[in-house]
């Protein structure tokens, strides 16, 4: 098994577990998004309690990336992540983390270029 699948899996399994309904496919699309950040032990999460980490998930995804514009509600959705992934869970994976923001704005069309 190749180093990404490992790495696929231990998201997918974490998207079954917690029963976060992420879509398998557009999972996978975000996991390949990101590159070679999520073999790296601190890039491959997000720190939900540090606020330029936040400001990151922000600025580079959902404004970058997604194309939307700034505002409350983009903070109040990142928020909203966090606590549905869980502020004590540790692994709160920047796969997931950006899946759950991507369907949240329904913007999964980003990923079928």
């Amino acid at each position: 098994m190749s180093k990404f699948q490992e790495t696929f899996s231990l998201y997918k399994e974490e998207n079954k577990k917690h029963s976060f309904g992420i879509s398998e496919t557009l999972l996978e699309k975000v996991t390949k998004g990101l590159g070679p950040s999520i073999y790296n032990n601190d890039a491959c999460r997000v720190s939900g309690s540090d606020k330029t980490e936040l400001a990151t998930v922000k600025n580079n995804y959902l404004i970058k990336k997604l194309g939307l514009t700034d505002g409350p509600e983009l903070d109040s959705a990142i928020s909203d992540v966090i606590q549905k992934l869980g502020t004590s869970n540790k692994n709160k994976y920047r796969a997931l983390v950006y899946a759950m923001l991507c369907e949240k704005f329904e913007k999964q069309s980003i990923y079928d270029k």
